[in-house]
């Protein structure tokens, strides 16, 4: 696992290094809004982002109104919104909706929600190793999860953004912000939008030294740190901007931020 061609020093993700795992079984795609309706509806579970009263949007997916009145914005990253009342059931704040994206990734969900789906659902979330491992699908340092192309034969296999980011955004892969779970032609293990489409949360904390830090077997960061890892990039990863599609990228956040490019996938626990 690993590479030596990130282009984020800080993000770690060298060395290139054998490591061994444990079997394991891992959600083919990441976990849906009708399977988190289902979670919320069962136990009444309230989320981060409607407990803070705010969550993350890219403005591109806002109307022209609620553009404009979302003044606030991310310092040095204009193009996040901070929308009032936005979460997992309203994506782009009041008067959006999800019954049209059931089948799409839930997103807005931080680090602890995607925990407590996982306490209720008898699963877990990936470690990173193992997120990579099913990422590769049976491949050996390739750059993508089907290869080293991007689009092998002009052909689409993720969902991220074509154009110029931030500004325009021409969907050649057939859309503009999240796809259904199980669009595009799986890996060789059978995951559906391991690169692309959301963010995932994976179980370890963030460390820029994982690689050297972490054991062979079964390697696990369990020294606390102010972030969580997130793996595979979104929709909004572009080369020239977020190169973090990749197999071998990592990036972190805090386990309470949410925004709506962030979801997970989760491992089943073995009864």
């Amino acid at each position: 696992m690993g590479s030596e061609d990130g282009r984020f020093p800080d993000d770690g993700e060298g060395p290139v290094r054998n490591v061994t795992l444990t079997p394991f079984a891992i959600a083919c795609h990441a976990v849906s809004n009708l399977q988190f309706g289902e979670f919320v509806g069962a136990t009444g579970y309230t989320t981060d982002a409607e407990r803070h009263g705010w969550s993350f949007v890219f403005a591109g997916l806002l109307s022209d109104e609620a553009r404009q009145s979302s003044t606030r914005r991310a310092v040095g990253t204009p193009w996040w919104a901070l929308v009032p009342h936005a979460y997992w059931a309203q994506p782009e704040g009041p008067h959006s909706t999800i019954l049209e994206r059931l089948d799409h990734p839930v997103v807005h969900v931080s680090w602890n929600d995607a925990k407590a789906y996982c306490r209720w659902s008898g699963s877990r979330l990936p470690l990173e190793a193992e997120w990579e491992m099913a990422a590769r699908g049976g491949l050996e340092q390739a750059v993508f999860p089907w290869g080293d192309e991007l689009t092998p034969d002009g052909e689409h296999r993720c969902n991220i953004w074509q154009g110029q980011f931030p500004d325009r955004n021409t969907a050649d892969d057939g859309y503009m912000a999240t796809a259904p779970v199980h669009a595009f032609k799986p890996n060789g293990y059978g995951l559906h939008n391991i690169a692309g489409n959301v963010w995932e949360w994976c179980e370890d904390f963030f460390s820029p030294r994982y690689h050297h830090i972490t054991a062979v077997k079964d390697p696990f960061n369990d020294e606390p740190s102010p972030n969580r890892s997130l793996r595979g990039g979104s929709f909004l990863c572009h080369d020239s901007y977020c190169n973090r599609y990749r197999v071998a990228a990592r990036s972190c956040n805090t386990p309470d931020s949410s925004a709506s490019n962030i979801g997970f996938r989760v491992v089943r626990i073995k009864g």
